[in-house]
């Protein structure tokens, strides 16, 4: 499975800043420890927090007060393979809930690939069709706080999600080829755009960011339906 080329924003972050972690308030989070010795100087960073959001393409990701997100619950790691079911140009009495999505992540990194990717699949249970568009909150919890990642700037095309059909986006982030330990990535939390409740996944990517002076490859997600089977 490949995402649609996905280019990310820089997220830098002093070895020394601390970051609010965002988490879901109703759902257990991984309670990892911090690494013992980081001697990151910048990581890829952003602000914290994020939002879904159905906005323009150019864009960035929007900032959720105080980086908590309500509700949610705790899927698989693990994605499918079902093809996409959002249709382009449809029309839906709502939008896609939160709660009307079974949520899921998997990693879809294809050997070559320069850079790495987990694929976020939404699959609709809702006994209904609904829309969906623009490009979902991504936050990445990592042992130096959590890490909002923007937007990718891809074009956003208005969707409707059948019942009982799935959709996918992408996150790409760059392999840590540095020999070091780097920042250690502890979760991901996503929230379907138009949304303010979070779900909080198991990663299911490489397990750390390479620790960069802010001139290394950004990490950035793709708007809903940039990947799906056969990407």
């Amino acid at each position: 499975m490949r995402v649609h080329k996905l280019t990310f924003a820089a997220l830098a972050v002093a070895a020394g800043l601390s970051l609010t972690a965002c988490q879901n308030d109703d759902t257990g989070t991984d309670q990892s420890k911090p690494s013992a010795a980081s001697t990151a100087s910048t990581v890829p960073s952003a602000s914290t927090g994020s939002t879904g959001s159905s906005g323009s393409a150019g864009s960035t990701g929007s900032t959720a007060g105080g980086g908590k997100s309500t509700g949610g619950t705790t899927p698989s790691g693990k994605g499918t393979t079902a093809g996409t079911g959002a249709t382009d140009g449809g029309k839906a009495g709502a939008k896609c809930r939160t709660d009307d999505l079974t949520i899921t992540a998997a990693d879809r990194t294809i050997d070559g690939d320069q850079n790495r990717t987990v694929v976020v699949e939404f699959k609709n249970h809702s006994g209904h069709d609904c829309a969906i568009s623009g490009y979902a909150g991504v936050d990445l919890k990592t042992n130096m706080g959590a890490l909002s990642v923007q937007r990718s700037g891809e074009p956003v095309v208005p969707g409707v999600l059948k019942n009982g059909k799935s959709t996918y986006f992408g996150i790409t982030y760059p392999e840590n080829k540095s020999g070091g330990t780097g920042v250690r990535i502890t979760g991901l939390v996503v929230t379907p755009p138009d949304e303010t409740k979070s779900v909080s996944l198991t990663w299911p990517g490489a397990s750390s960011l390479p620790v960069t002076d802010g001139s290394g490859t950004p990490v950035k997600v793709g708007p809903m339906g940039s990947a799906g089977q056969g990407d």
